[in-house]
C-alpha cells in the first residue's frame, strides 16, 4: 500500500499560535492524521518544509516508516538535523501510524505493543496569564484543580528571558511558588518550567530555595546545547531535573543520558521524529532509570492522541502534558475528541489515534498572521513585574 496524497492544514485556535496538521492518504483511501510542532511566527516555515518533504514521500510504502525516516534524514536533509525538518517528518510519521492502525482495525496503542496502563496521567499547561498578578493566577490554578487535574506546570520567572538575573527576580519566583503551594495544598503537583534560560549559578540557588515547597520537578534549568550545565544543576539539587523539550535527535538524548543530566526526559512526539523515535528514546532511557514525561505544546487532538498512545505503551512513563488553553478550539473541530477525566486521559478503543478532524470546520478558522503578536503572546504567558522591559525579547 503506497502513500498517494499528503495535505496540510493550518488552524487558528485563537490563542498562542496556529496549529499545523497533515492528512496522509493511501492508495486505497485509508488516511491518517499527523501534526507538526510549530512555534509562533514560524508555522508557515514548518508547513513549507512539510510540503517539500511530501513530494519525496508520496509513492513510498506506508509500511516502511523507519526506512523512509532514514531516507529523509540522509537524502532530503543531507544528514543535518533541525527543528524544522524533524517537526515536518514527525507529522508525516504520526499520520502513517494512524493509517496503519486503522488498516489493522485496532487502537494505535495495541499496534505499538499493547498498553502498560489503563489510562494516562496528564498535567495542565497553558492555563496562566503572564499579564496577571500572582493572586489572579493562583485563582486560575484553583480552577484547574477544580477541573480534576492533579498537577500543573508553569514558568514563574519574570521576563524577559535572560541567563543572568537579579535577586529580586529570584524572590519573585520563590514568592510565586510559595503562594501556589499554600493555595493548592501539599499533595498537588507543582511542575516548575525554566525554559533553558538560567546560568547554573542562578539555577542552583533558586532550585535550593524551592526545595522547601516540594515541587514535582525543575524543568530545563539551563540550555541543553551544553548538557554539562544541566548535569551540574542536577548534581547540586534533590529535586528531579527534566530536560529534552529542545532536543530533536536521538543523539542529543543519548548525550543527556551519558552525562546523567536528568531524572526525566520530555521529548515532544511532534518534533523529535514521531512515534518511532519516541519509542527509541524511551528504550534508551529505561536502562538509565530515567522516566519519560512527554512534552506536548501541540493540539489536544492529534498531538495529544499520539502522545497518549505512546505513553500507554512504554514502561517508564511518568506524566504527559496537556495545553488546556487549546482544548476548546480543538474540541470544536473534533469528530471525536480526547477524553480527559480527573487528571487522566482515557485510552481510546477506536481504530488508529481514536480521533478525527472535521475538515470543513477547520477550514473556517484558517491561518492567522499574527504580525509578531504570536511571539509576544507566547512571551506574555510568563509572569513579569512592572519594570522597564528591554525592547528585544529573546527565547522560547
Amino acid at each position: 500500500m503506497k502513500i498517494a496524497r499528503i495535505e496540510t492544514f493550518l488552524f487558528d485556535p485563537g490563542v498562542a499560535k496556529n496549529l499545523l496538521f497533515c492528512r496522509v492518504e493511501m492508495e486505497d483511501g485509508v488516511y491518517g492524521w499527523g501534526e507538526a510542532y510549530v512555534t509562533p511566527g514560524k508555522e508557515t516555515v514548518i508547513q513549507a518544509c512539510l510540503e517539500a518533504m511530501a513530494k519525496h514521500v508520496i509513492g513510498r510504502s506506508c509500511f516502511s516508516i523507519r526506512h523512509t525516516a532514514q531516507v529523509m534524514f540522509e537524502d532530503f536533509a543531507i544528514r543535518r538535523a533541525s527543528l524544522d525538518l524533524q517537526s515536518a517528518w514527525s507529522a508525516i510519521e504520526i499520520a502513517l501510524w494512524d493509517a496503519l492502525a486503522k488498516r489493522a482495525c485496532m487502537p494505535l496503542h495495541n499496534l505499538l505493543g499493547g498498553a502498560s496502563r489503563e489510562r494516562v496521567k496528564v498535567y495542565a499547561n497553558g492555563w496562566s496569564d503572564g499579564t496577571a498578578s500572582i493572586e489572579a493566577n493562583v485563582e486560575r490554578a484553583l480552577a484547574i484543580k477544580a477541573e480534576g487535574y492533579l498537577a500543573l506546570k508553569w514558568d514563574p520567572f519574570p521576563g524577559p528571558w535572560r541567563s543572568f538575573i537579579h535577586r529580586e527576580d529570584e524572590d519573585h519566583v520563590v514568592n510565586y511558588v510559595r503562594a501556589m503551594r499554600a493555595a493548592l495544598g501539599p499533595a498537588f503537583g507543582l511542575l516548575i518550567e525554566v525554559h533553558r534560560r538560567l546560568a547554573p549559578m542562578h539555577a542552583i540557588r533558586i532550585g535550593r530555595r524551592l526545595e522547601e515547597f516540594d515541587i514535582g520537578w525543575y524543568e530545563e534549568p539551563c540550555l541543553g546545547d551544553n548538557i554539562s550545565l544541566v548535569a551540574e544543576v542536577r548534581q547540586a539539587l534533590n529535586t528531579p531535573i527534566v530536560t529534552g523539550e529542545a532536543m530533536y535527535s536521538k543523539e542529543s538524548f543519548a548525550q543527556a543520558l551519558t552525562a546523567r543530566a536528568a531524572d526525566i526526559l520530555n521529548p515532544d512526539i511532534c518534533n523529535c521524529g514521531g512515534i518511532s523515535a519516541m519509542l527509541d528514546i524511551a528504550a534508551m532511557a529505561a536502562p538509565h532509570a530515567v522516566a519519560i514525561a512527554p512534552h506536548n505544546y501541540n493540539s489536544t487532538l492529534v498531538g495529544l492522541a499520539a502522545t497518549i498512545a505512546f505513553s500507554a505503551v512504554i514502561p517508564n512513563f511518568y506524566i504527559a502534558e496537556c495545553f488546556v488553553n487549546l482544548k476548546p478550539a480543538c474540541d470544536a473541530i473534533a469528530v471525536s475528541p480526547v477524553i480527559i477525566k480527573d487528571g487522566f486521559a482515557e485510552l481510546s478503543t477506536a481504530h488508529g489515534h481514536g480521533i478525527d478532524l472535521d475538515v470543513d470546520a477547520m477550514r473556517k478558522r484558517p491561518y492567522r498572521d499574527m504580525g509578531g503578536k504570536g511571539i509576544r503572546h507566547y512571551w506574555e504567558e510568563f509572569p513579569r513585574k512592572n519594570y522597564t522591559i528591554a525592547a528585544t525579547r529573546t527565547g522560547y
